[in-house]
Protein backbone atom coordinates (compact mmCIF):
# COMPACT_ATOMS: atom_id res chain seq x y z
CA UNK A 1 0.00 0.00 0.00
CA UNK A 2 1.31 3.22 -0.77
CA UNK A 3 2.41 5.16 2.67
CA UNK A 4 0.52 8.35 2.18
CA UNK A 5 1.51 10.59 5.12
CA UNK A 6 5.28 9.76 5.64
CA UNK A 7 7.51 12.03 5.77
CA UNK A 8 10.89 12.31 4.36
CA UNK A 9 12.69 12.40 7.60
CA UNK A 10 12.02 11.00 10.73
CA UNK A 11 9.30 12.94 12.86
CA UNK A 12 10.30 15.82 15.15
CA UNK A 13 8.79 15.79 18.68
CA UNK A 14 5.28 17.37 18.13
CA UNK A 15 5.36 20.47 20.59
CA UNK A 16 2.33 22.76 21.52
CA UNK A 17 -1.34 22.72 19.64
CA UNK A 18 -2.32 18.83 18.61
CA UNK A 19 -2.24 20.46 15.02
CA UNK A 20 1.53 21.85 15.35
CA UNK A 21 3.94 19.98 12.20
CA UNK A 22 6.86 21.09 10.86
CA UNK A 23 7.35 22.56 7.93
CA UNK A 24 8.43 19.44 6.10
CA UNK A 25 5.59 17.17 7.46
CA UNK A 26 3.28 19.59 5.73
CA UNK A 27 4.98 19.73 2.61
CA UNK A 28 5.59 15.99 2.10
CA UNK A 29 1.73 15.58 3.05
CA UNK A 30 0.62 18.18 0.94
CA UNK A 31 2.72 17.13 -1.94
CA UNK A 32 1.39 13.67 -2.23
CA UNK A 33 -2.05 14.72 -2.36
CA UNK A 34 -1.66 16.46 -4.93
CA UNK A 35 0.33 14.34 -6.49
CA UNK A 36 -2.82 12.06 -6.52
CA UNK A 37 -4.69 14.99 -8.04
CA UNK A 38 -6.11 17.01 -5.30
CA UNK A 39 -5.44 21.12 -5.52
CA UNK A 40 -8.59 22.43 -3.77
CA UNK A 41 -6.33 24.37 -1.23
CA UNK A 42 -8.87 23.62 2.03
CA UNK A 43 -9.51 19.97 1.22
CA UNK A 44 -5.66 19.74 1.47
CA UNK A 45 -5.39 22.24 4.45
CA UNK A 46 -8.08 20.02 6.15
CA UNK A 47 -6.10 16.96 6.21
CA UNK A 48 -3.44 18.31 7.15
CA UNK A 49 -5.02 19.61 10.18
CA UNK A 50 -6.57 16.29 11.67
CA UNK A 51 -4.11 13.73 12.58
CA UNK A 52 -5.62 10.49 11.56
CA UNK A 53 -3.23 8.70 13.92
CA UNK A 54 -4.75 10.60 17.09
CA UNK A 55 -8.52 9.06 16.01
CA UNK A 56 -6.95 5.64 15.40
CA UNK A 57 -6.94 3.14 17.74
CA UNK A 58 -3.96 3.43 19.70
CA UNK A 59 -2.88 -0.24 18.52
CA UNK A 60 -3.10 0.93 15.04
CA UNK A 61 -1.73 4.85 15.58
CA UNK A 62 1.55 3.48 13.82
CA UNK A 63 -0.61 2.60 10.82
CA UNK A 64 -2.31 5.65 10.61
CA UNK A 65 -0.03 7.41 8.44
CA UNK A 66 -0.90 4.99 5.43
CA UNK A 67 -3.37 5.06 2.74
CA UNK A 68 -5.22 1.61 4.62
CA UNK A 69 -8.10 1.10 6.31
CA UNK A 70 -8.14 0.42 10.39
CA UNK A 71 -10.56 -1.58 12.24
CA UNK A 72 -12.36 0.10 14.78
CA UNK A 73 -14.46 -0.85 17.83
CA UNK A 74 -17.79 -2.40 17.33
CA UNK A 75 -16.61 -3.92 14.02
CA UNK A 76 -16.21 -0.80 12.50
CA UNK A 77 -13.65 0.82 10.00
CA UNK A 78 -11.75 4.00 9.62
CA UNK A 79 -11.94 4.66 5.47
CA UNK A 80 -8.46 5.02 3.46
CA UNK A 81 -7.04 8.47 3.69
CA UNK A 82 -7.44 8.85 -0.16
CA UNK A 83 -11.38 7.53 -0.54
CA UNK A 84 -12.45 9.78 2.37
CA UNK A 85 -10.39 12.53 0.18
CA UNK A 86 -12.39 11.44 -2.94
CA UNK A 87 -15.85 11.50 -1.40
CA UNK A 88 -15.08 14.92 0.40
CA UNK A 89 -13.89 16.01 -3.02
CA UNK A 90 -17.27 14.71 -4.55
CA UNK A 91 -19.35 16.12 -2.74
CA UNK A 92 -17.77 19.68 -2.60
CA UNK A 93 -17.88 20.91 0.54
CA UNK A 94 -17.92 25.02 1.10
CA UNK A 95 -17.70 27.10 4.40
CA UNK A 96 -21.50 27.82 3.38
CA UNK A 97 -22.41 24.45 3.57
CA UNK A 98 -24.16 22.72 6.01
CA UNK A 99 -23.54 18.74 5.97
CA UNK A 100 -24.86 15.36 7.36
CA UNK A 101 -22.88 12.90 7.80
CA UNK A 102 -23.89 8.92 8.31
CA UNK A 103 -21.46 7.18 10.72
CA UNK A 104 -19.19 8.86 12.75
CA UNK A 105 -16.96 6.10 13.68
CA UNK A 106 -13.74 7.42 15.19
CA UNK A 107 -14.40 11.11 14.34
CA UNK A 108 -11.75 11.94 12.17
CA UNK A 109 -14.15 12.35 8.72
CA UNK A 110 -16.27 14.49 11.11
CA UNK A 111 -13.31 16.72 11.93
CA UNK A 112 -12.47 17.01 8.55
CA UNK A 113 -15.37 18.10 7.62
CA UNK A 114 -15.91 20.66 9.86
CA UNK A 115 -12.60 22.76 8.44
CA UNK A 116 -14.42 22.17 5.07
CA UNK A 117 -17.91 23.49 6.14
CA UNK A 118 -20.19 25.44 7.90
CA UNK A 119 -22.62 23.25 10.55
CA UNK A 120 -21.73 20.01 10.46
CA UNK A 121 -24.07 17.03 12.50
CA UNK A 122 -22.93 13.05 12.38
CA UNK A 123 -24.88 10.60 13.41
CA UNK A 124 -23.52 7.21 14.99
CA UNK A 125 -25.22 4.13 15.75
CA UNK A 126 -23.17 3.20 18.43
CA UNK A 127 -22.77 4.75 21.54
CA UNK A 128 -19.51 4.31 22.65
CA UNK A 129 -18.01 5.49 19.27
CA UNK A 130 -20.47 8.60 19.73
CA UNK A 131 -19.36 9.36 23.04
CA UNK A 132 -15.37 8.50 21.78
CA UNK A 133 -15.96 10.49 18.83
CA UNK A 134 -16.97 13.90 20.75
CA UNK A 135 -14.17 14.01 23.07
CA UNK A 136 -11.48 13.83 20.05
CA UNK A 137 -13.40 16.47 18.09
CA UNK A 138 -13.34 19.09 20.96
CA UNK A 139 -9.34 18.36 20.95
CA UNK A 140 -8.81 18.76 17.20
CA UNK A 141 -11.95 19.46 15.34
CA UNK A 142 -13.46 23.77 15.28
CA UNK A 143 -16.50 24.12 17.12
CA UNK A 144 -18.94 23.21 14.08
CA UNK A 145 -19.76 19.57 14.77
CA UNK A 146 -22.79 18.05 17.07
CA UNK A 147 -22.34 14.30 16.96
CA UNK A 148 -25.86 12.49 17.69
CA UNK A 149 -26.36 8.99 18.79
CA UNK A 150 -29.02 8.32 16.28
CA UNK A 151 -30.14 6.05 13.34
CA UNK A 152 -28.93 8.14 10.69
CA UNK A 153 -31.37 6.44 8.35
CA UNK A 154 -34.38 8.07 10.53
CA UNK A 155 -35.73 11.63 10.81
CA UNK A 156 -33.48 13.46 12.34
CA UNK A 157 -35.73 16.43 12.70
CA UNK A 158 -32.89 18.79 11.92
CA UNK A 159 -33.79 20.36 9.03
CA UNK A 160 -32.47 20.13 5.78
CA UNK A 161 -28.57 20.26 4.45
CA UNK A 162 -26.71 20.63 1.39
CA UNK A 163 -24.41 17.99 1.71
CA UNK A 164 -24.98 14.76 2.79
CA UNK A 165 -21.84 12.36 3.09
CA UNK A 166 -22.85 8.20 3.86
CA UNK A 167 -19.80 6.25 5.23
CA UNK A 168 -21.18 3.00 4.28
CA UNK A 169 -22.55 0.90 1.26
CA UNK A 170 -26.41 1.19 0.19
CA UNK A 171 -28.81 -0.63 -1.78
CA UNK A 172 -30.64 2.11 -2.89
CA UNK A 173 -31.01 6.19 -1.95
CA UNK A 174 -33.18 6.43 1.30
CA UNK A 175 -35.83 8.48 0.55
CA UNK A 176 -35.33 9.58 4.08
CA UNK A 177 -32.43 10.96 3.54
CA UNK A 178 -33.16 12.20 -0.17
CA UNK A 179 -35.87 14.18 1.47
CA UNK A 180 -33.33 16.23 3.55
CA UNK A 181 -31.19 17.03 0.82
CA UNK A 182 -31.46 20.85 0.13
CA UNK A 183 -32.28 22.10 -3.25
CA UNK A 184 -28.72 22.56 -4.96
CA UNK A 185 -27.65 19.92 -2.89
CA UNK A 186 -25.58 16.86 -3.15
CA UNK A 187 -25.25 13.36 -1.64
CA UNK A 188 -22.08 10.92 -1.90
CA UNK A 189 -22.42 7.41 -0.75
CA UNK A 190 -21.44 4.08 -2.23
CA UNK A 191 -24.18 2.74 -3.91
CA UNK A 192 -23.96 -1.09 -4.71
CA UNK A 193 -20.15 -1.53 -5.35
CA UNK A 194 -19.48 1.89 -6.70
CA UNK A 195 -18.71 5.46 -5.38
CA UNK A 196 -22.34 7.52 -6.17
CA UNK A 197 -23.53 11.04 -6.36
CA UNK A 198 -27.01 12.30 -6.08
CA UNK A 199 -27.68 16.04 -6.90
CA UNK A 200 -30.80 17.80 -6.46
CA UNK A 201 -30.70 21.11 -8.97
CA UNK A 202 -30.85 24.78 -7.15
CA UNK A 203 -34.14 24.36 -8.77
CA UNK A 204 -35.73 21.24 -6.86
CA UNK A 205 -37.25 19.01 -8.63
CA UNK A 206 -36.12 14.97 -8.91
CA UNK A 207 -32.21 14.37 -7.90
CA UNK A 208 -30.01 13.22 -10.50
CA UNK A 209 -27.91 10.53 -9.82
CA UNK A 210 -24.00 9.60 -11.30
CA UNK A 211 -21.73 6.51 -10.29
CA UNK A 212 -18.04 6.88 -10.05
CA UNK A 213 -15.25 4.42 -9.41
CA UNK A 214 -15.41 1.15 -7.64
CA UNK A 215 -15.30 1.45 -4.33
CA UNK A 216 -15.43 -1.44 -1.30
CA UNK A 217 -17.54 -0.37 2.19
CA UNK A 218 -19.23 -2.25 4.38
CA UNK A 219 -23.46 -2.54 4.21
CA UNK A 220 -25.02 0.45 6.17
CA UNK A 221 -27.33 -0.91 8.97
CA UNK A 222 -30.11 1.04 10.52
CA UNK A 223 -31.20 1.92 13.96
CA UNK A 224 -29.13 2.18 17.00
CA UNK A 225 -27.63 -0.62 18.46
CA UNK A 226 -28.67 -2.16 21.26
CA UNK A 227 -25.11 -2.52 23.00
CA UNK A 228 -22.01 -0.56 22.60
Amino acid sequence: MPDLFDAADEEEPRQGSPYARTALDRLSFTLKLRERGYRDTALLRAFELVPRESFAPRRYADLARRDIALPLPCGQTMTSPLVIARMLSLAGIDANCRVLEIGTGSGYVTAILAHLGGEVVSTERFRSLAIEAEGKLREFGPDKATVLHADGLASLGQGTFDRILVNGRLGVWPERLVATLAPGGRMVAALGGSLAVLSRAAAGGEPQQTLHEPVSFSPLIPDRAAAL
